[in-house]
């Protein structure tokens, strides 16, 4: 850690510690410095930090703190399409596939964007015979993003029925198999490398399965989303029917990819591209705009301060919209495995936290379930909350708004605290409030909003990373337990005697 650097961690941890009701009353304005709007084509989102700890004290440290890291240089470093992975010496090129980033790498994501608008337009008309069915095949990153858009946004009809099966488990892919007809399915396959042995194995099985069920060309119906071509080629994909995509794009990071082919596909190319125009207007403003001001910066303050500064070791995430009910399962994955992380980018140890657990659900269940935890519980857990103005059902408006009002009611409540008592004397019925939270509330959850929302969390985990000195496109933690997995099945490797009484009963050793 440099001199500079921990200065700045040192003026954070000297500030003032004010409870939110006195940053409240002590500044009249405090609503208007901690909660923006940012504005895309057709709509927007309000992103009110003011529930947190936040203060201008605080803020100019963490400014300090932003420059002490080159924040300014790693952001540039980032959208120029260098190399700021440099664990594994590449770049991490994700915003060149909405348009911002080097001007050859802009480009090509646009040609592949074209080529697979073709494809998709292609399938739509028929020109391979009728197609009803897709079922994507992926893991991870490969498989998270497309079952959250699909999700989201496919609820008021589809044009093609999206199946995503990423769990190796067979009933899983049963699963998909007993919605399907195998004479109108098509199979797409997403893997990074085309190894991914539980991505390859359902493969196999998926065509297996047409096969058995009366389809003369099984590999016919197979569309490959892969960085590695010539892999997808070699295992019997039709090179017309191969979407490649840069291997600088990482795998939680590239739903913008031909890996978003079972978005377009399902939904429609329109979809797909204003989620592109909604992520652009993030990466815009993420780029364009410094300190306190820039909206994904500011949120990792705030992530930081309570990580490092108060200790907390979650953060939960609650989507008071049934459209983004995985949408905390994606950000666990963004986060988690971005910033779960013990060395900084020179090999150091780390100093204190990194990322915290991210978790989460959707309003109002989690109301009935976790939230006797956020209010009374012995822990400290700042909350996101994520809602939309408009509602995603035709119903009667009063359901709409109890989900409203119980989403503002509860980061109300986390703040303000109280007992419930009718003298106020009751222990049992005491809260201590001062809790924080912090508000995303969208105009609607549309193709734009979608992209906004996942772009501002994917800056917001850089911006985290920056300040931390840590690399968060590497996840070498994933690998190990694939390697260990690999040897078992392999009939090599020493293991431990529980892990060899564990194999032996389950008749693998």
């Amino acid at each position: 850690m440099s001199e500079a650097v921990r200065a700045a961690w040192n003026r954070i941890e000297a500030c003032e510690r004010r409870s939110l009701a006195d940053l409240f009353a002590a500044d009249g304005d405090r609503l208007g410095k901690l909660s923006a709007r940012l504005d895309w084509e057709e709509g927007g989102a309000i992103f009110d930090w003011s529930k947190t700890h936040l203060d201008d004290e605080l803020l100019t440290a963490f400014e300090a703190l932003a420059e002490a890291q080159d924040f300014g240089g790693r952001r540039s470093a980032l959208l120029k399409g260098e190399r700021v992975n440099t664990t594994e010496d590449r770049a991490a090129e994700h915003t060149a596939q909405r348009g911002v980033g080097a001007e050859t790498s802009v480009e090509e994501a646009a040609q592949l964007h074209h080529r697979m608008h073709l494809l998709v337009d292609a399938i739509h008309r028929g020109v391979l015979g009728e197609i009803r069915h897709l079922i994507h095949i992926g893991i991870g990153g490969s498989a998270l993003g497309p079952k959250l858009a699909i999700d989201a946004l496919g609820r008021d009809g589809a044009v093609i029925d999206v199946h995503v099966v990423s769990n190796i488990d067979g009933l899983a892919l049963e699963q998909a198999f007993a919605r399907c007809d195998p004479a109108t399915t098509m199979i797409a396959v997403a893997s990074k490398t085309f190894t991914t042995i539980e991505t390859m194995t359902n493969a196999a099985s998926a065509l297996a399965w047409l096969g058995q069920n009366g389809v003369g060309d099984p590999y016919g119906r197979v569309v490959a989303l892969t960085a590695a071509p010539e892999k997808a080629v070699e295992w019997g994909v039709d090179e017309t029917r191969v979407l490649p995509f840069p291997e600088s794009v990482g795998g939680r990071y590239s739903l913008w990819s031909s890996i978003g082919f079972p978005i377009a596909l399902g939904i429609g190319w329109d979809a797909f591209d204003a989620m592109l125009g909604g992520a652009h207007a993030v990466d815009v403003h993420f780029r364009d705009t410094d300190g306190r001001a820039n909206l994904p910066l500011r949120a990792a303050f705030a992530d930081l301060f309570y990580t490092r500064v108060r200790g907390c070791q979650t953060r939960a995430v609650f989507a008071y919209d049934e459209r983004l009910a995985l949408l905390p399962f994606y950000l666990q994955q963004l986060e988690m495995e971005s910033n779960g992380k013990r060395v900084t980018m020179d090999g150091s140890p780390v100093d204190g936290a990194t990322a915290p657990i991210t978790w989460g659900g959707v309003g109002t269940d989690g109301q009935h379930a976790v939230f006797q935890l956020l209010h009374q519980g012995t822990v400290e857990v700042p909350v996101d909350f994520i809602a939309s103005i408009a509602p995603g059902d035709a119903l009667d408006p009063a359901h709409h708004e109890i989900l409203l009002t119980n989403c503002f009611a509860q980061g109300a409540a986390l703040m303000a605290g109280g007992n419930m008592a009718a003298d106020g004397q009751d222990p049992a019925r005491h809260f201590p409030g001062d809790r924080p939270s912090a508000t995303i509330l969208c105009d609607d959850i549309d193709p734009a909003t979608l992209g906004a929302l996942l772009a501002f969390h994917e800056h917001r985990t850089f911006a985290n990373a920056v300040l931390l000195g840590i690399n968060p496109f590497d996840q070498f933690g994933v690998e190990l337990g694939k390697k260990m997995a690999n040897d078992i099945e392999a009939g090599g490797g020493s293991f431990d005697a529980s892990t060899q009484a564990l194999l032996a009963a389950a008749g693998l050793d």
